[in-house]
């Protein structure tokens, strides 16, 4: 007889969203800080300047251009962070420009 209760349980994929616009440059670890949530857990996310270069090739490494080359692929890095934190799970992911397709 099976018991319901012995039945293997499903594995829980990770689900990011980055419902939080915020995005600050880090000038200690040279790139761009923003967050994101697993349900009710944030997360917290480094994209490196090396990273946004191979995004955008000959940007400066000025604060306001690589907030800019952020702002403007928005969408691209979140699903980037998302594939990241798919991998990784943790409660802190660095995005690097190997991270970059």
């Amino acid at each position: 007889m099976w018991l319901s209760w012995l039945r293997p349980l499903k594995a829980v994929s990770a689900t990011i969203t980055f419902p939080n616009q915020s995005r600050s440059y880090d000038a200690t670890q040279r790139g761009v800080r923003f967050w994101g949530y697993d349900r009710s857990m944030e997360t917290s996310f480094l994209i490196t300047a090396n990273a946004l270069r191979r995004i955008v090739p000959g940007i400066q490494s000025e604060a306001t251009d690589l907030l800019h080359v952020f702002d403007a692929n928005r969408e691209r890095i979140y699903a980037i962070a998302a594939k990241v934190y798919a991998r990784d799970g943790r409660g802190f992911s660095e995005l690097v420009a190997a991270d970059v397709f």
